[in-house]
Order: structure tokens, then C-alpha cells, then sequence
């Protein structure tokens, strides 16, 4: 009785681990630019090449709100992205994100999303930023994995 369990537990801890993701292929995930509409004017969004660390996406950001320039902002994003979201992303699966957003003066954005994957390497993401409790930006755009250090991309 013993044998059998522990063959079966040896059975299901090998089929996890041929499941889970390549830890490389997920090293990177570029998000393009995107807009989005506001009153009278347009919002437009540019994230640069987010870094995985842990189970957390991080990178910076810059809102351009165009006629309101004043209103243009920089600073830092997560998202948080566990491993079991990462495989289902690796399986073709759909799935949803949290994080925040932080202004260069400390103000912070909840952020959430869902990446809708098109093929092993990219999909579609869509983000949702918070401004203010009943105020909420959304942003469509597409992501492309990419493994590759950009020190040493040519």
C-alpha cells in the first residue's frame, strides 16, 4: 500500500514539474504602447521591457496625457504573476493579473489585467489602471515574450 502511494506521488510530482514553464522563457515580456480615449483628450501609454523577479513583473512607465500635459506622469509598475499563472500562459490559457503603480511623487494606482495568449511567444493584455475610485483607465495593447538580456540583444 505504502509502494503505491509513494509511486503515485512520485508520478503526479513528475508530471508538475514536466509542467511547469521554462523559467527563461518568462524572463522578459515586452508590452507595446498604447492609448487610450479620456474626456476631450488621449491618454498614451509606454511601458519599457518588464523584468521578472520572484513571481512580480517590474518595470517603469510613462502616461502622456495629451491636450493636459500637465497631467503627464512617470514612474514604477508591477504585476504580480505566480508560476501557476505563468504555466497556464504557457498552455494557451487566459489569465489575470493585479499589481500597482507607483508616481515618481509616491502616489499609487492599483493595476489589474489579463493577458490573452495568441501563440507561444505573445497575445493580447488589457489594463486596467485605477486613478481614482471611480475613475479607471483601460489600455489594450499586445505582449511579446522575450527571453533574451537586452544587454545582449543585437
Amino acid at each position: 500500500m505504502f509502494c503505491r502511494l509513494l509511486c503515485a506521488l512520485a508520478c503526479v510530482l513528475a508530471c508538475a514539474r514536466a509542467a511547469a514553464p521554462d523559467p527563461a522563457r518568462f524572463a522578459q515580456v515586452q508590452i507595446e504602447p498604447s492609448k487610450t480615449s479620456i474626456y476631450l483628450g488621449v491618454v498614451s501609454l509606454t511601458l519599457p521591457v518588464f523584468q521578472r523577479a520572484s513571481a512580480r513583473y517590474e518595470s517603469s512607465y510613462s502616461a502622456k496625457v495629451m491636450p493636459y500635459f500637465f497631467l503627464n506622469e512617470k514612474g514604477r509598475i508591477s504585476v504580480d504573476v505566480s508560476d501557476e499563472a505563468l504555466a497556464k500562459l504557457a498552455r494557451g490559457e487566459a489569465i489575470e493579473f493585479t499589481g500597482r503603480a507607483v508616481r515618481e511623487d509616491g502616489v499609487e494606482r492599483r493595476v489589474e489585467g489579463k493577458a490573452t495568449p495568441a501563440d507561444a511567444t505573445g497575445g493580447k493584455v488589457k489594463v486596467r489602471v485605477f486613478v481614482t475610485k471611480s475613475v479607471e483607465l483601460i489600455f489594450n495593447s499586445t505582449y511579446r515574450l522575450d527571453p533574451k538580456p537586452a544587454a545582449n540583444r543585437n
